[in-house]
């Protein structure tokens, strides 16, 4: 059997919840990669590097390495990323 991550899972619904007013696309766009998409959702949030990591409930080291490019963020810490930039009220609950 499978093993599914409980927090990838609870993240897809949200992101599901979040996002369902968006029309589907019909052309075929490129994926970014997570490091692309890590820039933009970084970016976007507007928070300092400190306050993004306790956030995203990670070290500040672990937020450098993502921004020069050495580790990648996994698929649940993007999805995350997504959800803080389409809410960015839930940032400033999380940093309660």
């Amino acid at each position: 059997m499978e093993y599914k991550d409980p927090m990838f899972e609870l993240l897809s619904s949200l992101e599901k919840i979040v996002f369902k007013d968006e029309t589907p696309r019909a052309t075929l766009t490129l994926k970014p990669n997570a490091f692309t998409e890590f820039e933009q959702l970084r970016r976007g949030t507007g928070l300092r590097t400190a306050d993004f990591a306790r956030v995203m409930g990670v070290t500040v080291s672990t937020v450098q390495e993502w921004e020069s490019r050495r580790v990648k963020p996994s698929s649940t810490e993007l999805k995350l990323m997504r959800l803080l930039q389409a809410n960015p009220a839930l940032s400033k609950q999380l940093m309660d």
